[in-house]
């Protein structure tokens, strides 16, 4: 396995490009919200557990609102 930095590198990298591509399709209005929101919570996921092994509490709460603001979008748009 990888070793802990690299671990975090990869959370933090990967929470981030599909935060990216979340927005771009939101933004797009291509009717992928689902697959967006979908995108939003595993950002959220992934951002939070790098919060939390880097004790990073104020983007740890953040991604907890990430992650409810995706899950909500799943369930309106499904």
């Amino acid at each position: 396995m990888f070793p802990k930095s690299t671990q975090n590198l990869i959370l933090e990298w990967f929470g981030v490009l599909t935060a990216i591509l979340y927005s771009m399709l939101i933004a797009f209005n291509i009717g992928a919200e689902f697959l967006g929101f979908l995108l939003l919570l595993i950002s959220a996921i992934s951002i939070a557990i790098w919060a939390y092994r880097n004790k990073f509490r104020g983007i740890l709460l953040l991604q907890v609102f990430y992650a409810s603001a995706g899950l909500i979008g799943m369930i309106r748009w499904f």
